[in-house]
């Protein structure tokens, strides 16, 4: 009975329900349109009005924007809260912090659309940036705390953002893109595992192995869920993603002006960057910047690189149980392995299944397009909460005595450098035309 009731009781279970239903709830609005599920978004806008026809802020503030604003947060809070209810907390001391928290995140996304900070900082940084701040100055009141569930949301952000991978992407690029992301990703995790734990002897395994996701993979999101499967703490995760967007913001700056400057062609370019580039809305920015072939070439490396992020973390929580955490001689079994197993990549390995074998081919690319619309702002908001949390409850000092006198940070670039040598490797040999035939522009229309 214990083991069945966790499945209402346990945050990892809970997380996966509340994606599931928003993904059916946004299917169901979709597929039938009758009513608009869709989540409160600002669009970019400038300080200056009508400067590159971007809308001046105020102008956003119409009666649909109150409306959507509205549904994300009851949509939001109240499965949130019931999920917090289930766990045995009580509600009525997360409805006022969710509140407050949920502004907070207004204020993020807010400012994360303006047309120049935008181009160069993803929403991710402002919500750690501002969530920082409040910790680090006046800090974080107790009343707040309960609301203050970065997990919980990442989980349940992470099972949503399962739907938008899609397994078809595979057959657009072929070998070509299973080669560059697929052998070259484990190859530098395991890399950056060994020179970490071995060469730098850093102590702290789960954040080493949590950077390292975050470095070969996509960023922010292979961190969340690696973190989760190798139970890093909340500075670990901190720290690895302030890392990974820092040095991202770089690469998406001058890794095209490298590329363009060495005489690449665009389809090797623009493969180079989603296979080395952390997040995928920089890959976008950075491939754009080499040219409509090189965004679409990155693009497609990206998301068949994101495919993995559920393998990775199972292959982490099992190795975790079994070596890492593993303690005295006692043999670890099957069901240890499934306690400390994160069960909402079980969740997202579901949405994506069910995105590409069932509502793809039973529908088309516009339908699916249009769900993953509504689903992308669920995601998003649920993550704006995870970092914002992030923020609230680190303190500077925990981040600076995790670096470890600076190894943390060689770890990051040593790692980074042989991800990018690796990988311009497996281009110029599947990419290149000395080995192998160049795929046709076409698959790229």
């Amino acid at each position: 009975m214990k083991n069945i009731s966790n499945l209402w009781k346990k945050e990892d279970w809970l997380a996966v329900w509340i994606g599931f239903i928003v993904i059916a709830v946004a299917c169901f609005a979709v597929l039938t349109g009758s009513f608009d599920f869709s989540a409160a978004k600002f669009g970019t806008w400038h300080w200056w009005e009508n400067i590159e026809e971007k809308k001046n802020l105020a102008a956003q503030f119409t009666g649909e924007f109150w409306i959507k604003l509205l549904r994300t947060f009851l949509v939001t809070g109240i499965l949130f809260g019931i999920g917090i209810k289930l766990q045995g907390e009580k509600i009525t001391k997360f409805i006022p912090a969710y509140i407050v928290l949920f502004i907070i995140c207004i204020v993020v996304r807010m400012i994360s659309a303006e047309y120049t900070l935008k181009m160069y900082l993803e929403w991710a940084f402002w919500a750690l940036l501002i969530g920082l701040l409040i910790s680090n100055t006046v800090g974080t009141p107790e009343w707040l705390k309960p609301a203050i569930r970065t997990e919980f949301y990442i989980k349940t952000g992470l099972v949503i953002m399962g739907f938008s991978v899609l397994f078809s992407n595979i057959a657009k690029f072929g070998l070509y893109g299973l080669g560059i992301a697929w052998i070259v990703t484990p190859i530098v995790i395991i890399f950056m595992w060994w020179f970490g734990t071995k060469v730098l002897k850093i102590d702290n395994k789960p954040l080493v192995i949590t950077l390292a996701s975050a470095t070969s993979v996509c960023g922010t999101s292979a961190a969340i869920a690696t973190g989760a499967a190798a139970k890093a703490k909340k500075e670990d995760l901190s720290l690895a993603i302030s890392i990974s967007i820092i040095f991202t913001i770089l690469m998406m700056v001058f890794e095209p002006m490298i590329i363009r400057a060495c005489g690449m062609n665009q389809l090797m370019g623009g493969a180079l960057i989603g296979g080395t580039v952390d997040s995928t809305g920089a890959v976008v920015l950075a491939g754009n910047a080499l040219g409509e072939e090189a965004e679409q070439a990155a693009v497609l490396v990206k998301s068949i690189q994101n495919i993995l992020i559920g393998f990775i973390a199972f292959f982490v929580a099992i190795f975790f149980a079994t070596k890492v955490d593993k303690t005295g001689d006692t043999k670890v079994g099957a069901g240890e392995i499934w306690n400390r197993f994160p069960k909402f990549i079980i969740g997202f390995f579901v949405a994506s299944l069910v995105a590409s074998f069932i509502v793809l081919p039973l529908t088309d690319g516009a339908t699916v397009k249009a769900i993953n619309g509504i689903l992308d702002q669920y995601k998003n908001w649920a993550f704006v909460l995870a970092f914002t949390s992030i923020g609230l409850d680190t303190n500077f000092k925990s981040l600076f005595k995790q670096m470890q006198g600076g190894k943390v940070l060689w770890l990051y670039i040593i790692g980074q450098l042989f991800n990018i040598a690796l990988t311009l490797f497996a281009v110029w040999l599947l990419l290149s035309g000395v080995i192998f035939e160049v795929p046709v522009l076409d698959m790229f229309k």
